[in-house]
């Protein structure tokens, strides 16, 4: 298989900008020297992701992913080493020359490159049925016109047509070299089953004689596709997606984001929309801030990816009554997943495609403007009106409302939801409390483990958060119990909620071999200071490098890292996290962007208050000396320890003599290293 040659990766490696390339996936915002956001890879609503621009690496605080740009780029992907290099190489404009390879050979690496070659493969086929050929051109094309859609949106959509034929797409891919079954893995070939579901053999395209809607992940790689058929009185459905397959999973899709994730991050909003249609329509008209969710139901995957670029989204409905009711459930969940949620209505009979085609552009985005109310508001105002003057609705409709402001996990927000609604509906504040405190107890004991079920906002009581009560109990994390216990707090500050204030205590994990302890940290001296001058001849790799000539780490993960970084030596150059952290060993990377990076910076109110606080770097000389003493005791203390065993065991006087005058060295040996490092008592041996 063709190699990238290295002089490439290097200067891949060198043009990547960790920060921009990140910000393509998440919404960073500094503090301090680091850049921070909400983890992209799991569920979080505090960030604990940070990038370090200065040491071009990532590291989160929560699952513990960290690694370079390489690594985020195949964390983020699931893809392959090379496959993050081309993707890196293709955004900076970097040509990577590669022997020519077969459609074989290219499916020849792991079962999701191939799923992502072949979907590609399959978007460029279909764009070009569109645009090149007569039916493409007099049923496809002719009805994205009849739309509205102009040539530049089909272009940065990618749209296409798939011929009315059962087998156009697997002939041609066959033809090129694809491997049948990688079709069939992506859903694009369906096979023919007789009445026992025994497989007949036979083979046909799954999308034939629709337009098709390409769908792409946040990178822009094609994982599967939308189809809306244009047979007349067609008994087909009218939309069909591609299956679930390694590569596409509906529910953490949405469809546009691609195209949109830089305007909304720039707008700090989202459209929210319902169809494929929608999306483009209102892209074309400068809305480029818009996503569908694809005719399915919103998703707790979904959401997160939102998350990532923003928190704020304006949910586009059009006037239909029933489908509005039916949104409601994906409406909380938003506010549950934290997000700021309003809502616009549009006259009934139109949606927002039909609309901005009615009105234009400008009256659409004015009609956005003047037409947003805040969603609380909104079903306040869809549930009163259906209660009239019902008084048994008007209960259930308060009900109603107060099981979507439980959702939201801000007390603030809660406590203002709960004001409107006291006066929307021309109840007193105390009764509606009343009722949302035992909604919130019905949802606690009704969920597993007694949990709140969404309700996590009200107190031990279910009182949601004023402005004069202490702020509710939530079960922190343990990143977050580990920071309030290093500031002081004791478990019971943590409100019980704490894995230290369980009553039955787990057992506790062994703790860490010592050796590779000792081991860890001379790799991490290195790592991180390795051109820091201890003389005015000697940098710190150097010394360590000097000292362990006779020591070898026994861990093999950190003797590889010293290797490594005696290959840089020997190339003329200093071992930097930057080069590192671009190995193509995972575990290597791993390791790398474990130790340089830290959850905690040095306040700046020290300096302003002129209180001088010692970093590592200005102890470094004594931080290398303790390092490696500390290494070289361990070991003393494990051929101690071997000795005595041998003593114990040994039958013959002589060699019980060779064996107490090895101990009597040895043990002079840690006594020594003992005053060296100050240790007052001896740790006993045997």
């Amino acid at each position: 298989m063709a190699r990238i040659p290295k002089e490439t990766v290097d200067q891949i490696i060198h043009h990547a900008d960790i920060v921009e390339v990140v910000g393509d996936f998440v919404s960073l915002k500094r503090k301090g020297q680091n850049m921070w956001a909400c983890c992209p890879f799991h569920h979080e609503k505090s960030p604990s992701f940070s990038v370090a621009p200065a040491k071009g690496l990532y590291k989160c605080f929560g699952c513990g992913k960290a690694g370079g740009v390489v690594q985020f780029i195949m964390d983020i992907e699931g893809t392959s080493y090379v496959e993050a290099l081309k993707y890196l190489a293709k955004k900076y404009g970097i040509d990577v020359e590669e022997e020519e390879k077969t459609p074989e050979q290219q499916l020849a690496q792991n079962d999701k490159d191939s799923q992502f070659i072949i979907s590609n493969w399959a978007k460029d086929h279909y764009h070009r049925l569109l645009l090149n050929t007569d039916e493409g051109q007099g049923i496809g094309l002719s009805y994205l016109r009849q739309r509205g859609l102009n040539q530049t949106t089909i272009k940065t959509f990618e749209l296409g047509y798939s011929l009315d034929q059962w087998d156009d797409l697997l002939k041609s891919a066959t033809a090129a070299g694809f491997e049948q079954k990688y079709l069939e893995k992506t859903g694009l070939i369906i096979r023919r089953e007789d009445d026992q579901g025994q497989d007949t053999g036979r083979r046909y395209d799954r999308f034939r004689g629709r337009v098709m809607f390409p769908i792409h992940n946040v990178s822009g790689r094609v994982i599967g596709f939308g189809a809306r058929t244009l047979k007349p009185n067609d008994k087909t459905a009218k939309y069909l997606n591609s299956p679930e397959s390694d590569i596409y999973h509906k529910s953490d899709v949405l469809y546009g984001l691609y195209q949109g994730r830089q305007a909304i991050r720039t707008e700090e909003l989202c459209y929210l929309v319902e169809g494929y249609l929608d999306v483009l329509s209102l892209h074309q008209g400068g809305i480029k801030n818009v996503v569908a969710s694809s005719g399915t139901s919103l998703t707790d995957g979904q959401i997160r990816l939102l998350k990532r670029y923003t928190d704020n989204v304006t949910v586009l409905y059009d006037g239909d009554a029933a489908g509005i009711r039916a949104s409601l459930r994906g409406i909380d969940m938003l506010l549950e997943g934290g997000l700021n949620v309003r809502v616009v209505l549009f006259p009934d009979g139109d949606d927002p495609d039909s609309y901005i085609r009615k009105v234009g552009d400008q009256r659409f985005v004015e009609h956005l403007e003047g037409a947003s109310q805040d969603f609380i508001q909104f079903k306040t105002d869809l549930v009163s009106r259906e209660a009239a003057h019902d008084p048994v609705k008007k209960a259930e409709a308060i009900r109603e409302v107060l099981q979507s402001i439980a959702k939201v996990p801000d007390p603030i927000k809660r406590q203002v939801f709960l004001q409107q609604t006291s006066q929307a509906f021309g109840i007193d504040e105390q009764v509606l409390i009343t009722e949302y405190n035992k909604l919130v107890r019905n949802a606690s004991q009704k969920a597993p483990g007694g949990q709140s079920g969404g309700a996590s906002g009200a107190s031990s009581t279910g009182q949601p958060t004023t402005s004069n009560q202490r702020p509710a109990t939530r079960n922190l994390t343990p990143e977050e119990e580990a920071e309030a216990l290093m500031y002081g707090a004791s478990p019971e500050d943590l409100g019980g909620s704490s894995a230290f204030a369980t009553e039955e205590k787990e057992e506790l994990e062994p703790l860490p071999d010592v050796l590779q302890q000792c081991e860890r940290e001379l790799v991490r001296l290195l790592v991180l200071y390795a051109s820091q001058p201890l003389s005015p001849d000697v940098a710190v790799a150097q010394y360590l490098l000097a000292q362990l000539e006779e020591t070898p780490l026994r861990t093999p993960l950190y003797a590889d890292v010293l290797h490594v970084c005696q290959q840089e030596m020997e190339q003329g150059r200093w071992p930097e996290v930057r080069t590192l952290i671009q190995h193509s060993r995972s575990d290597i990377r791993a390791l790398i962007g474990d130790l340089a990076t830290e959850r905690y910076e040095l306040s700046p109110n020290w300096t302003t208050h002129q209180i001088y606080v010692p970093r590592e770097l200005d102890l470094i000389q004594e931080a290398c000396d303790n390092a490696i003493l500390r290494l070289k005791k361990e070991i003393v203390q494990r051929e101690l320890n071997q000795l005595q065993k041998e003593l114990r065991d040994a039958r013959d006087p002589a060699a019980v003599d060779k064996i107490l005058e090895a101990l009597m060295l040895y043990k002079r040996l840690d006594n020594e290293l003992a005053a060296h490092l100050g240790t007052v008592i001896p740790r006993n041996v045997g």
